[in-house]
């Protein structure tokens, strides 16, 4: 179960963000949906515990992240928490699959066989051997998935994935992410402004 409770956050004692609050049960997914500038992206960084809240609870599966240390805040997002970034985070100098394997290493994981089966799941197993800068957008945001789900999240935290697509990369993105995630039994929270994908989400939560 995923929830949190009367969330508040401030930048600067200049902005502040107090958030909905989110229930979600073990196997939903969820759509949070705002107009840019709403913080968005701040509320996927509370999520991931890269942000620590000004008051509120966080609790991803029996666990309030404002208990945890920062080590163990790491440690948790290692083991529980995939997250597609809104622009990709890869060591350009490093191929897709070295990439892939550096992320399993930062999770302490060894597992080549998951890592040519993922890249097979999204097309791109011939792009393996290929450096990130030689990739198209759309192969990009496929190897973002890959870097997400390589080291078996719990839950997925995507930031507008979509939001500079058209309609058929749009409704190919999202259809892989949710694929993904139902193939590797993860959770999906997508944080995006694209209303397009409202049809996809039965549970959805309006900032």
């Amino acid at each position: 179960m995923i929830k949190t409770n009367n969330l508040n956050f401030n930048y600067d004692n200049k902005v502040f963000f107090n958030f909905k609050n989110i229930n979600l049960k073990n196997g939903e997914d969820l759509l949070i949906i705002g107009n840019s500038g709403i913080g968005k992206t701040t509320l996927l960084h509370l999520l991931a515990g890269l942000l620590k809240t000004d008051s509120g609870s966080i609790n991803i599966y029996g666990q309030e992240l404002k208990n945890f240390s920062n080590h163990q805040l790491d440690q948790f997002r290692r083991e529980n928490i995939g997250i597609v970034f809104q622009r990709a985070h890869f060591i350009n100098s490093l191929t897709v699959k070295e990439n892939l394997q550096l992320a399993q290493y930062i999770g302490k994981k060894n597992n080549n066989d998951r890592i040519e089966n993922i890249l097979k799941n999204l097309n791109i197993f011939d792009k393996s051997d290929k450096k990130t800068n030689q990739l198209s957008q759309g192969e990009k945001q496929r190897v973002s998935i890959a870097m997400a789900i390589v080291n078996s999240p719990k839950l997925i935290l995507a930031d507008e994935p979509t939001s500079s697509l058209d309609d058929f990369n749009c409704k190919n993105v999202i259809n892989l992410l949710k694929k993904q995630a139902s193939d590797y039994g993860a959770q999906l929270i997508v944080i995006t402004h694209d209303s397009r994908l409202k049809e996809h989400f039965k549970k959805q939560l309006k900032l």
